[in-house]
C-alpha cells in the first residue's frame, strides 16, 4: 500500500464541515463512523457523482470497505475512473429502503431510510497488493465467503480493471424510522395510516444451466442475507 493511507487511529466521528451539516431535519443527522460504516456494510449499489466539462454524472457501482477507505473498480476505459483518477471532486451516496410511511395526509407520506453521503477526492490504486485486497474485499461484501469459491484475476483481467480509494473523511448519516408524523388535527380522521415494511429477502438459487449436477450449492449461497 502507498503512503497516501497510514493506519492510526480513527476518531469516532467524521468532522462535520459546511458541505456536511445537516440543515434539514439535522435530528435524523449522524457523522458518527459506526453508523455510516454499518450503513455502508449493508448496502449493495453506490452511486458515484462526479462532473465533466460541467455535465453532471451519477453512476450506480458495487464497492467494498476496508476500514476508512472505500474502494470502487471497472473498466480502466470508464470515464468515471478516468475522470476521478484525474482529482475530480466526487460525491458517493447509499440508500437503504426500509418502509413505506403511510400518513393521513398526502403532505407528510414518507419513507423509512438509512444513508449515507460521503465526499472527497479519490485516488487510482497502483499497489498491487492494495489492489489485490480491494478487489477481494468488493466480492466478500456483496457476497461473503465468495471469493474462495471463485477464481483469482489473471493478468489480462488485472490489466483491463481500474481501482480507486475513497478515503472516508468527510460526509453524514441520515436515518428515518417511526410512524408517519401528522398534524395534530388529523389524527381523528378516519383514516389509515401507518408503515408497510421492505426487506431484501433472497429467493431459492438459480443454478447455472451450464453447471455440473454433481456441484452442490454451496452454504455462502445458501445462507446469503443481507
Amino acid at each position: 500500500m502507498d503512503d497516501a493511507h497510514v493506519a492510526g487511529p480513527e476518531p469516532r466521528h467524521l468532522p462535520v464541515t459546511d458541505r456536511t451539516t445537516l440543515r434539514r431535519l439535522p435530528r435524523r443527522g449522524s457523522h458518527e463512523r459506526e453508523t455510516i460504516y454499518r450503513i455502508l456494510d449493508e448496502a449493495l449499489v453506490c452511486h458515484v457523482g462526479f462532473a465533466v466539462h460541467g455535465q453532471p454524472y451519477v453512476i450506480p457501482t458495487t464497492f467494498g470497505r476496508i476500514e476508512d477507505r472505500l474502494y470502487v473498480h471497472g473498466a480502466a476505459a470508464s470515464r468515471m475512473l478516468k475522470t476521478l483518477a484525474g482529482g475530480a471532486a466526487v460525491c458517493v451516496t447509499v440508500t437503504l429502503l426500509d418502509g413505506l410511511v403511510l400518513a393521513r395526509s398526502a403532505f407528510h407520506h414518507s419513507m423509512n431510510y438509512r444513508s449515507v453521503v460521503l465526499m472527497g477526492t479519490a485516488r487510482l490504486v497502483v499497489d498491487h497488493a492494495e489492489r489485490d485486497q480491494a478487489l477481494r474485499a468488493i466480492v466478500e461484501h456483496i457476497v461473503p465467503g465468495r471469493s474462495a469459491h471463485t477464481r483469482e484475476p489473471n493478468d489480462k483481467e488485472l490489466a483491463a480493471t481500474s481501482v480507486l480509494c475513497l478515503p472516508i473523511e468527510e460526509g453524514s448519516a441520515k436515518v428515518r424510522t417511526g410512524p408517519p408524523i401528522d398534524d395534530d388535527e388529523d389524527y381523528a380522521l378516519p383514516l389509515w395510516a401507518g408503515e408497510i415494511p421492505l426487506r431484501l429477502t433472497p429467493l431459492a438459487p438459480v443454478p447455472d444451466t451450464r453447471l455440473s449436477p454433481e456441484l452442490r450449492v454451496p452454504e455462502h449461497v445458501t445462507g446469503w442475507r443481507r
